[in-house]
Protein backbone atom coordinates (compact mmCIF):
# COMPACT_ATOMS: atom_id res chain seq x y z
CA UNK A 1 0.00 0.00 0.00
CA UNK A 2 1.06 3.72 -0.71
CA UNK A 3 0.65 5.64 2.56
CA UNK A 4 0.57 9.23 2.26
CA UNK A 5 2.01 11.49 5.12
CA UNK A 6 1.54 15.10 6.06
CA UNK A 7 4.23 16.95 8.15
CA UNK A 8 2.97 20.23 10.27
CA UNK A 9 -0.26 18.74 11.95
CA UNK A 10 0.81 14.96 11.15
CA UNK A 11 4.50 14.71 12.16
CA UNK A 12 4.14 17.62 15.02
CA UNK A 13 1.78 18.87 16.77
CA UNK A 14 1.71 22.41 15.22
CA UNK A 15 -1.67 22.96 16.65
CA UNK A 16 0.63 22.58 20.57
CA UNK A 17 3.27 24.54 19.31
CA UNK A 18 0.99 27.61 17.59
CA UNK A 19 -1.02 27.59 21.14
CA UNK A 20 2.10 27.43 23.53
CA UNK A 21 4.92 28.96 21.32
CA UNK A 22 3.18 31.47 19.19
CA UNK A 23 1.85 32.78 21.67
CA UNK A 24 4.44 33.70 23.86
CA UNK A 25 5.35 35.99 21.07
CA UNK A 26 1.92 37.37 19.71
CA UNK A 27 1.84 38.04 23.57
CA UNK A 28 5.23 39.85 23.17
CA UNK A 29 5.45 41.83 19.78
CA UNK A 30 1.18 42.69 19.46
CA UNK A 31 0.23 42.51 23.25
CA UNK A 32 -2.51 40.02 22.15
CA UNK A 33 -3.86 36.50 22.69
CA UNK A 34 -5.49 33.66 21.96
CA UNK A 35 -9.18 34.57 20.88
CA UNK A 36 -10.10 31.29 19.18
CA UNK A 37 -7.99 28.14 20.38
CA UNK A 38 -9.79 25.91 17.88
CA UNK A 39 -8.54 27.66 14.81
CA UNK A 40 -6.09 26.18 12.25
CA UNK A 41 -4.43 29.37 11.13
CA UNK A 42 -2.58 31.75 13.66
CA UNK A 43 -4.25 34.76 12.29
CA UNK A 44 -7.53 33.29 13.07
CA UNK A 45 -5.66 32.07 16.67
CA UNK A 46 -4.75 35.02 17.86
CA UNK A 47 -7.00 37.82 15.54
CA UNK A 48 -4.03 39.08 13.56
CA UNK A 49 -3.83 41.30 10.32
CA UNK A 50 -1.70 39.87 7.60
CA UNK A 51 0.87 41.66 8.18
CA UNK A 52 1.29 40.88 12.13
CA UNK A 53 0.70 37.04 11.11
CA UNK A 54 3.90 37.14 8.75
CA UNK A 55 5.60 38.95 11.18
CA UNK A 56 4.71 35.92 13.69
CA UNK A 57 6.15 33.30 11.19
CA UNK A 58 9.16 35.16 10.51
CA UNK A 59 10.00 34.77 14.04
CA UNK A 60 9.18 31.25 14.82
CA UNK A 61 9.23 29.51 11.38
CA UNK A 62 13.26 28.92 11.92
CA UNK A 63 12.40 27.46 15.34
CA UNK A 64 9.60 25.25 14.07
CA UNK A 65 11.23 24.01 11.13
CA UNK A 66 14.43 23.29 12.69
CA UNK A 67 14.07 22.14 16.17
CA UNK A 68 10.19 20.97 16.94
CA UNK A 69 10.27 17.17 17.46
CA UNK A 70 8.27 14.62 15.68
CA UNK A 71 5.24 13.50 17.77
CA UNK A 72 6.28 10.35 19.94
CA UNK A 73 6.22 7.13 18.51
CA UNK A 74 5.62 8.62 14.62
CA UNK A 75 9.27 7.40 13.42
CA UNK A 76 8.76 4.21 14.71
CA UNK A 77 5.13 3.25 13.33
CA UNK A 78 6.44 4.68 10.47
CA UNK A 79 9.35 1.88 9.98
CA UNK A 80 7.10 -0.96 11.19
CA UNK A 81 4.84 0.31 8.47
CA UNK A 82 7.50 0.21 5.59
CA UNK A 83 9.61 -2.72 6.81
CA UNK A 84 5.93 -4.21 6.57
CA UNK A 85 6.25 -3.54 2.74
CA UNK A 86 3.99 -0.34 2.94
CA UNK A 87 5.32 2.41 0.74
CA UNK A 88 5.62 5.86 2.66
CA UNK A 89 5.14 9.32 0.93
CA UNK A 90 5.35 12.54 2.53
CA UNK A 91 3.68 14.88 1.47
CA UNK A 92 3.96 18.67 2.72
CA UNK A 93 2.45 21.91 1.52
CA UNK A 94 4.46 23.31 3.37
CA UNK A 95 4.77 27.50 3.10
CA UNK A 96 8.05 28.10 -0.02
CA UNK A 97 8.44 24.64 -0.70
CA UNK A 98 6.77 24.48 -4.16
CA UNK A 99 8.70 27.59 -4.81
CA UNK A 100 11.19 27.27 -7.88
CA UNK A 101 13.67 29.33 -6.74
CA UNK A 102 16.55 29.58 -3.88
CA UNK A 103 14.25 30.20 -0.87
CA UNK A 104 12.31 27.12 -2.32
CA UNK A 105 15.31 25.10 -2.19
CA UNK A 106 16.59 26.30 0.72
CA UNK A 107 12.99 25.40 2.85
CA UNK A 108 12.98 22.08 1.20
CA UNK A 109 16.93 21.33 2.39
CA UNK A 110 14.88 22.31 5.63
CA UNK A 111 12.51 19.69 5.51
CA UNK A 112 14.73 17.06 4.42
CA UNK A 113 17.34 17.58 7.45
CA UNK A 114 14.42 17.69 9.97
CA UNK A 115 13.14 14.56 8.49
CA UNK A 116 16.75 12.83 9.01
CA UNK A 117 17.06 14.57 12.40
CA UNK A 118 13.89 12.64 13.62
CA UNK A 119 14.79 9.45 11.78
CA UNK A 120 11.50 9.77 9.64
CA UNK A 121 12.10 6.81 6.72
CA UNK A 122 10.48 7.54 3.49
CA UNK A 123 10.54 6.48 0.00
CA UNK A 124 9.75 9.75 -1.80
CA UNK A 125 9.23 13.20 -0.54
CA UNK A 126 6.56 15.26 -2.52
CA UNK A 127 6.21 18.96 -2.45
CA UNK A 128 2.80 20.07 -3.07
CA UNK A 129 0.49 22.92 -3.18
CA UNK A 130 -2.25 23.38 -0.40
CA UNK A 131 -4.39 21.28 -2.46
CA UNK A 132 -2.93 17.65 -1.68
CA UNK A 133 -5.75 15.73 -3.84
CA UNK A 134 -3.68 16.13 -7.14
CA UNK A 135 -0.35 14.92 -5.49
CA UNK A 136 -2.48 11.76 -4.01
CA UNK A 137 -4.04 11.03 -7.74
CA UNK A 138 -0.74 11.40 -9.44
CA UNK A 139 1.45 9.04 -7.24
CA UNK A 140 -1.28 6.33 -6.70
CA UNK A 141 -1.71 7.07 -3.13
CA UNK A 142 -3.70 4.65 -0.89
CA UNK A 143 -4.65 6.16 2.03
CA UNK A 144 -3.53 9.81 3.54
CA UNK A 145 -2.65 10.98 7.20
CA UNK A 146 -3.35 14.40 7.35
CA UNK A 147 -5.06 17.04 9.63
CA UNK A 148 -6.25 19.88 7.52
CA UNK A 149 -10.13 19.86 6.98
CA UNK A 150 -9.78 21.10 3.58
CA UNK A 151 -7.57 18.48 2.12
CA UNK A 152 -9.28 15.79 4.57
CA UNK A 153 -12.64 16.85 2.64
CA UNK A 154 -11.31 16.39 -0.57
CA UNK A 155 -9.01 13.74 -0.24
CA UNK A 156 -11.56 11.15 1.31
CA UNK A 157 -13.87 11.66 -1.46
CA UNK A 158 -11.56 9.87 -3.62
CA UNK A 159 -9.39 7.71 -1.26
CA UNK A 160 -9.85 7.21 2.38
CA UNK A 161 -8.27 9.78 4.78
CA UNK A 162 -6.67 8.90 8.36
CA UNK A 163 -7.68 12.38 10.42
CA UNK A 164 -4.96 13.75 12.69
CA UNK A 165 -6.91 14.72 15.83
CA UNK A 166 -6.96 18.35 16.53
CA UNK A 167 -9.56 20.99 17.71
CA UNK A 168 -9.30 22.75 14.45
CA UNK A 169 -10.64 19.57 12.23
CA UNK A 170 -13.53 17.58 15.18
CA UNK A 171 -15.94 18.63 12.35
CA UNK A 172 -14.27 16.16 10.02
CA UNK A 173 -16.54 13.00 9.79
CA UNK A 174 -18.20 10.85 6.99
CA UNK A 175 -17.30 8.48 4.69
CA UNK A 176 -13.85 7.35 4.30
CA UNK A 177 -12.54 9.32 7.14
CA UNK A 178 -10.59 7.52 9.79
CA UNK A 179 -10.14 9.58 13.38
CA UNK A 180 -6.95 8.71 15.08
CA UNK A 181 -5.22 9.89 18.21
CA UNK A 182 -1.63 9.18 17.95
CA UNK A 183 0.76 7.39 15.83
CA UNK A 184 -0.23 3.93 17.54
CA UNK A 185 -3.77 4.38 17.23
CA UNK A 186 -2.80 4.62 13.33
CA UNK A 187 -0.51 1.51 13.14
CA UNK A 188 -3.71 -0.26 14.70
CA UNK A 189 -6.16 0.93 12.28
CA UNK A 190 -4.02 0.12 9.18
CA UNK A 191 -2.47 -3.24 10.79
CA UNK A 192 -6.09 -4.33 11.06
Amino acid sequence: MRIGIDIDGVLTDVEQYQLAVCSKYVYEFFDKGITDGEAYDTADIFALTKEEDEKLWDICIPHYSTKEKARAFASEVIKKLKYAGNQIYIITARTNTDRDDVLGEKTRNIVKKWLKDNDIVYDKIIFSSEDKLDACLENKIDLMIEDKVENIEKISKVIPVICFNASYNKRCQGKNIIRCYSWYDIYGRIKH
